[in-house]
């Protein structure tokens, strides 16, 4: 990931491991700038205040080995939105981003060095990474979201779904226009059948007025054209030295020259093609000038035929292909009129067939949605369990037939119910007050989805396979980004220590970047990065280091024990990552 003259950031490039990448730094020293720049690369909201003081633009790119990249688009979803949004698929599979803000508010957006745009973004994002941060999280976990949420557990397709509902709609739609509309349709009746009648008495045919302007200027230019093209036809064909004749005697003396030298055959032969040809275009335009025949009156026919059709095009279309689906518009219009009950008839019978097949389909991703729910309240309460919360979790799913309720996303309403202490009643996973709560619910959500969605299973793994090790790449393949924003905020002590173990677990199949200010979760990265703010030439730059061995050590030590380091936390940090890492 590369960025420039981004807020406090002039030049800047990190490239995270596999497993768990642990940011960490001082309070201010920028460790959510880097969250917030590949947001925009996932298609958030651009603005210019993040362009760096004194620069004109910012830039923020990132690479990403991206699994189904390449390949056909019906099994690799990424190669299908390329392909669909007209990019080429990079040599290597990665998928490259770009993104400039500009300080005059415009910006512009590349995939794989190709101009591209903010909404193939958003649909490259979800394949891409996901950026997980408590405020955010809680404060987007709307109805869709938290039916999104358990969609992406169950691997949902919604296609069937949407697409019923679409139809019944439209045909909802089509009645209720013939309903309500009556009254003003019946005012309009006499405009339409003048309009209807207009259009067809001019007996209109597709592509005339282009026909007729072109026999216009023919018969406007009738003279020039006969003589230019007999002039043509003389000095090609019948004139005295005409190309024709002048081919021909030539053709005689080559035929001399073939006698004793052979090689001028194929001149020969060229110059009878040509000849050929010249008498061929002569008698061309001679037939053509034959056909001219100047006519005022045809003329003035003509050209009143334009008039008309361009009054036409005037009141009904700038073309004339306009102009005759106006006329079929206005047709159908008075059609529905005058048949306006059977043509109820039948719209009412297709709507009860497409509400049918709707519900049928809804039904299913119903029954689909409440299957994964009750795995899903399992795996999530231990997973809670495990973040050191004696929790109860459940989901509740209500359905209903409806119509009111129904959507383009089903029938079915989802809920998210918890109880964080023995005894205390279930409440909705939104009230709940503790922010540390709160956010190892999150994660263990978070967590449980990543872990059991049925659209990405598992990969079998020997126990050899570490995420950092060559074979294990090979045989891991491409992870999905997950970013944990200050997942952590208002934890710490058992629970701080719970949290880092099941991000590491989390890091086995994905590769994590977590923002962190605990040291206990500091302790279980696969790889550490210190971010700083230096002051240069009077300004403030920030920068980011990767750092093992003493630096790690000492830099768990602050987080420990604050600004003053004390041979006392280094030995508590050495401690901690020897039996976290």
């Amino acid at each position: 990931m590369r960025l420039e003259n981004y807020a406090v950031i002039d030049n800047l490039a990190v490239e995270f491991g596999q497993g768990l990448n642990l940011l960490t730094g001082e309070t201010g020293a920028g460790k959510s700038i880097l969250v917030d720049a590949l947001a925009l690369l996932l298609g958030d909201k651009a603005s210019s205040d993040v362009i760096r003081a004194g620069a004109e633009r910012a830039v923020v790119s990132a690479v990403f080995e991206a699994e189904g990249a390449r390949g056909s688009p019906a099994e690799k979803p990424l190669a299908g939105i390329l392909e669909a949004n007209g990019l080429d698929e990079s040599d290597d599979g990665s998928v490259i981003l770009r993104r400039e803000i500009a300080a005059g508010g415009k910006g512009r957006v590349f995939v794989n060095n190709q101009p591209a745009t903010v909404a193939v973004l958003r649909l490259l994002a979800p394949h891409l990474a996901t950026i997980h941060a408590q405020n955010e999280s809680i404060l987007s976990f709307d109805g869709p979201a938290r039916l999104g949420l358990l969609d992406t557990f169950a691997g949902s397709q919604l296609e069937a779904v949407a697409a019923g509902f679409a139809a019944w709609k439209e045909i909802r739609t089509r009645i209720d226009g013939l309903e309500r509309g009556e009254q003003d349709r019946l005012r309009l009746v006499d405009l339409w059948v003048f309009q209807k009648r207009e259009i067809e008495d001019g007996r209109l045919q597709s592509g005339e007025d282009e026909h007729l302007e072109t026999e216009k200027r023919v018969l406007a230019n009738a003279e020039k054209i006969y003589n230019a093209a007999m002039n043509a036809f003389d000095l090609l064909y019948e004139g005295n030295g005409s190309t024709a004749s002048s081919l021909r005697a030539a053709q005689k003396q080559v035929e001399e020259l073939v006698r004793y030298e052979p090689k001028f055959q194929e001149a020969l032969a060229a110059l009878d093609t040509a000849r050929i040809s010249v008498e061929d275009v002569g008698a061309t335009v001679r037939d053509y000038a034959g056909g001219i025949h100047a006519s005022p009156e045809h003329l003035a026919q003509v050209e009143d035929r334009l008039a008309m059709l361009d009054r036409l095009k005037r009141k009904y279309g700038p073309t004339l292909d306009e102009v005759i689906q106006f006329g079929a518009d206005v047709s159908r219009k008075l059609s529905e009129v005058e048949n306006k009950d059977e043509i109820l008839r039948q719209l009412r019978s297709e709507l009860a067939k497409a509400a049918g097949e709707y519900v049928r389909a809804a039904r299913a991703l119903s029954k689909k949605r409440a299957e994964a729910a009750r795995r899903l309240e399992k795996l999530v309460e231990a997973e809670i369990n495990d973040l050191a919360m004696k929790s109860a979790f459940r989901i509740e799913m209500t359905s209903s037939e409806e119509e009111g309720n129904w959507t383009g996303s089903g029938i079915d309403q989802v809920v998210y119910m918890i109880s964080t202490n023995p005894g205390e009643p279930l409440r909705q996973l939104e009230h709940i007050a503790s922010g540390g709560e709160l956010s190892r619910v999150m994660l263990a959500l978070k967590a449980s989805v990543e872990a059991g969605n049925d659209s990405n299973p598992p990969r079998k793994r020997g126990p050899q396979d570490t995420p950092t090790s060559r074979k294990g790449r090979e045989k891991w393949g491409t992870q999905r980004t997950l970013v944990f924003d200050e997942i952590d905020t208002g934890i710490g002590g058992r629970a701080a220590e719970a949290v880092g173990k099941k991000l590491k677990s989390l890091a086995r199949s994905n590769q994590v970047l977590c923002v962190t200010h605990l040291p206990q979760i500091a302790t279980f990265g696969d790889h550490h990065y210190v971010i700083e703010k230096k002051e240069s030439g009077g300004r403030s730059r920030t920068g980011i280091r990767a750092v093992t061995g003493e630096e790690r050590t000492e830099e768990v030590a602050r987080m420990l024990s604050g600004a003053k380091l004390t041979e006392t936390s280094r030995k508590h940090a050495e401690q901690m990552i020897k039996a976290n890492g």
